[in-house]
């Protein structure tokens, strides 16, 4: 291949979004992923939600693969009800980015999963969710901050070796059990998991902050080395 590689980044789907003269049916993605995938050296290109039975095509077309952040996945994916706290589901999104995520590790394609993404690939491969927690989250709409820790000897400690790094937090739901393969590759220091990943060779890997919102391309970067 060459060239920069092509990064495919999954996006919301809102029955109303609003800007300028319109307020029409919207796929939309915050501006900071595609610009974190370009800063890190990638091509970004968007995708919407779509019939689930196309996604081993399209990852087929790409060299890498992100799972954004986003809505609570809906609890009956992981075999639990709804709790108070969880948010309203996103279905089409769950079985758009469940099928891309299956695609993507059935291709080997390198997969990053950011926030929702992270519990995503959890889901996907058989784990659960804790559905409420506090003190990962500021305010409505507005993102915190606290560290995370690596856990040595793994892909993500070989990214960010750094002892701790502080990382632009907003969640409310974690990674409870574990997915099949799956392993924790950071904490924060309450002991929620912070980054999951399989093992070599996949290069699969799961945070669960928003690296979009701060200035630290490493993470991203790794994935479009992976992709190259």
């Amino acid at each position: 291949m060459s060239g920069r590689p092509l990064i495919g980044v999954s996006t919301y789907l809102e029955e109303k979004a609003t800007w300028r003269v319109w307020e029409l049916p919207s796929v939309l993605l915050p501006a900071g992923y595609p610009r974190l995938v370009q800063r890190a050296g990638g091509i970004a290109t968007l995708l919407p939600p779509d019939d689930p039975a196309h996604a081993a095509s399209v990852v087929a077309r790409l060299d890498g693969v992100v799972i954004s952040g986003g809505p609570d996945v809906e609890p009956v994916r992981y075999g639990a009800e709804r709790e108070e706290h969880t948010g309203p589901p996103a279905r089409e999104r769950d079985a758009w980015e469940l099928a891309l995520i299956e695609a993507a590790l059935e291709a080997g394609k390198p997969l990053l999963g950011i926030c929702r993404g992270m519990q995503l690939l959890n889901v996907a491969l058989g784990g659960t969710l804790v559905q409420h927690m506090d003190g990962h989250t500021v305010a409505p709409g507005v993102f915190g901050a606290h560290a995370v820790k690596p856990v040595p000897g793994t892909l993500y400690e070989s990214i960010v070796p750094d002892a701790s790094t502080d990382v632009p937090t907003y969640h409310h739901q974690a990674v409870d059990r574990l997915g099949e393969g799956l392993t924790v590759s950071a904490y924060a220091t309450d002991g929620t998991p912070e980054a999951i990943e399989l093992p070599p060779p996949s290069w699969v890997l799961g945070v669960q902050w928003h690296p979009e919102m701060g200035t630290d391309t490493r993470v991203m970067a790794a994935l479009v080395r992976a992709a190259s």
